[in-house]
């Protein structure tokens, strides 16, 4: 366990809440901030309707309800039990990730590690935060994937082995500061979209708290990344390519393919390996 102390910023779903469980085992939670997402403007409420978000909106939340049918995310992550936060006792629960509570907070605590997984972009003076940095987990291998539904994305254009998470210092742009670790998931013929995401996400909180340890040792983690890859948004993913990508995995897309899972550190080395899986296949690992 690390003697760092972490600040961690996240979402309510259950890969949320799993994540934060892993840090706050590996290291020395001061806080731990849940973006609400209940803070509505007149004039974001103005720029959903002209943009035609409402329908997009809807047709999202329609279609996740069905997807997420059944508790399937928490039964992935927290088995027969509950899916909920370990340290209760640190939740702070804010209507948006960039409310001045949240720096303010930060300013007082003077967390070593801020730690961000599933809320909104970090805008303003918590970018500055945290004695060794602000960090994210974010659900796509960047700079090649970067924004919403990544895995989606590596799967409909054919690419299943660019399916995985990335671990990188947080700037002010959307995933592209300096790279940590690229963590890659086992992928089999019998795997769906959500399965993989979720699978990179566990295997990824591994490495999160692996990261917080490497820090704690000196270690001086961090890649600039080389390109600007591709930025893909929520409204990209529409009905239509649903549809694609669903006759794909019907015709086979997967078939036959297994690949193992890997692990692929950015940056000054450290002298040796924490991380910890969840059964007997170890990763493959890659230092530069």
């Amino acid at each position: 366990m690390s003697s760092l102390s972490v600040m961690i910023l996240c979402g309510r779903s259950p890969r949320h809440l799993y994540v934060a469980n892993r840090l706050c085992e590996g290291a020395r939670p001061v806080a731990i901030v849940q973006e609400t997402g209940t803070q509505w403007s007149a004039g974001k409420i103005v720029r959903t309707l002209r943009r035609g978000g409402l329908w997009r909106k809807a047709w999202r939340m329609l279609r996740d309800r069905r997807r997420y049918a059944g508790d399937a995310e928490a039964r992935f992550f927290f088995g027969p039990q509950p899916a909920k936060l370990a340290r209760t006792d640190l939740l702070i629960e804010v209507p948006h990730i960039n409310h001045p509570h949240v720096a303010a907070l930060a300013d007082r605590l003077q967390p070593d590690v801020i730690a961000v997984f599933g809320t909104s972009l970090i805008r303003g003076p918590l970018l500055t935060s945290g004695r060794l940095g602000i960090f994210n987990l974010h659900g796509g291998l960047s700079p090649n994937y970067r924004g919403a539904d990544c895995t989606f994305w590596a799967l409909y254009n054919g690419q299943p082995d660019q399916v995985g998470c990335t671990l990188h210092r947080i700037d002010d742009g959307i995933d592209t500061g300096k790279l940590i670790a690229h963590v890659c998931p086992e992928v089999g013929e019998s795997d769906d979209e959500l399965t993989l995401f979720w699978r990179a996400v566990r295997d990824s909180a591994d490495v999160y708290v692996e990261m917080v340890e490497r820090l704690a040792r000196g270690a001086r983690e961090g890649e600039p990344q080389r390109k600007k890859g591709r930025l893909y948004q929520v409204r990209d993913r529409t009905w239509r390519t649903e549809r694609q990508l669903a006759a794909r995995m019907r015709d086979g897309l997967l078939r036959g393919l297994h690949l193992p899972a890997r692990v692929r550190w950015f940056g000054a080395p450290a002298t040796e390996s924490t991380a910890t899986r969840h059964d007997a296949r170890q990763p493959v690992r890659e230092e530069r």
